[in-house]
């Protein structure tokens, strides 16, 4: 995992979890893809850590997670040049689903769906 926190108990306040299907030919060249990706996205202002992997049981599906210092890093990076060359079209491949995570903690409030106060 690659980490730019020096404390390993800070946590991230977005999880980003990204699932791809790579079939059995594609999985050399996409492999080194979204090592690139990874680590240009590392490069981003508001990256904590990052790690790939492959499911054990389905080998076919890859996951991408990274962890960022909230929604509005994560969002920003994505918009940077370096991101929308290297790491965009690997993204483009992610199975469709939800990809943003809060971190749940014991005694952590959780992200409510309503307008909250600004003061």
């Amino acid at each position: 995992m690659t980490s730019r926190l020096a404390d390993p108990d800070t946590l991230a306040a977005v999880i980003v979890v990204t699932r791809f299907r790579v079939p059995q030919a594609e999985q050399a060249a996409f492999r080194g893809d979204l090592e690139r990706a990874r680590q240009t996205l590392a490069g981003q202002r508001g990256y904590v850590a990052g790690r790939i992997g492959r499911n054990v049981d389905d080998p076919e599906l890859w996951v991408l997670t990274t962890e960022w210092e909230g929604p509005g890093a994560y969002r920003r990076a994505l918009s940077a040049y370096d991101v929308k060359l290297t790491a965009v079209p690997v993204l483009s491949r992610a199975l469709d689903e939800p990809s943003a995570y809060e971190p749940v903690e014991p005694g952590t409030e959780l992200n409510r769906r309503e307008a909250r106060s600004l003061g």
